[in-house]
């Protein structure tokens, strides 16, 4: 029987070569969890590259060659599969984002990615690369901006996030950028299409300190959870890791202040920094 044929890089790699491996082991006998055991992975994690939502690298696709003996064809084509504009700290969660059909966003410093406006985002991240060029930086900002765009989608993915208040309160030299970035979540909320709440200072200590916490849900795939820090991103399937983090969240859910009271301090924060700009 010939083997499978090389992937168009120009299709979608990740949904194909996903494809091509649940044929592969398939033909070959192996459940998700047999051929996770012989590549010592996790069978949530065999679930995720078959449905697309984790990119395979260069060193699981020759081990899966030589378990399934597809003649070096996940090799050749993982490189397809792995070409991403986002670092690599971040690209394999933001392609499983694009993905979900929930997410749910602890953020502590910055306002969530998604969430950005186009000035936000660039002081954001001339913060983040201060001797950078004026290429690479709006070329980071068109990115993110195209990012931004999942939620132009009416209804999917649903998407809650809580914004911790020192967000609300870390202005840069011009007050207004902060303020419309605020009004822009504002106008999200109030149209229905995201959900916010804001973790008060007065919450004191909460089981969100050690940094920021991004959760996804999919239609056919387990879900993952998401940790990073200053240039460092963990991706988790396992289901014990991904539940005490969905715990994490839970309890930063339920120190926050309400959607109803979040939106109202929201949008008076940001009127004060419109009176800023102005005095």
């Amino acid at each position: 029987m010939p083997g499978p044929k090389n992937l168009d890089p120009a299709s979608s790699p990740r949904a194909l070569l996903g494809a091509e491996l649940r044929v592969a082991r398939e033909r070959a006998g192996l459940t998700q969890a047999e051929l996770a055991e012989r590549l010592y992975v996790s069978g949530s994690f065999i679930g995720q590259l078959e449905a697309g939502t984790r990119r395979m690298l260069p060193d699981v696709a020759r081990q899966i060659d030589e378990v399934l003996r597809t003649d070096g064809f996940f090799a050749r084509n993982c490189a397809a599969a792995a070409t991403s504009k986002y670092p690599d700290h971040f690209a394999a969660a933001a392609e499983a984002e694009a993905l979900a059909k929930t997410i749910r966003e602890y953020a502590p410093l910055i306002i969530p990615g998604l969430l950005q406006t186009e000035a936000y985002a660039r002081e954001v991240f001339r913060a983040y690369q201060p001797t950078a060029t004026e290429e690479t930086i709006e070329e980071l900002v068109r990115n993110r901006l195209e990012r931004a765009a999942l939620l132009s989608d009416p209804t999917t993915p649903v998407f809650w996030c809580v914004l911790d208040e020192a967000i609300l309160r870390r202005s840069g030299d011009d007050p207004a950028i902060l303020a419309d970035a605020l009004l822009h979540i504002a106008r999200l909320i109030r149209s229905h299409r995201i959900m916010v709440q804001v973790l008060p200072f007065s919450a004191g200590f909460h089981a969100g300190l050690l940094g920021s916490l991004k959760l996804m849900a999919f239609e056919d795939a387990p879900p993952l959870a998401y940790i990073q820090g200053s240039g460092t991103g963990q991706l988790f399937d396992d289901p014990a890791t991904v539940a005490q983090r969905t715990l994490t969240y839970d309890l930063l859910m339920a120190n926050a202040l309400s959607p109803r009271k979040s939106l109202a301090l929201i949008e008076s924060v940001a009127e004060e920094y419109q009176h800023d700009q102005y005095a």
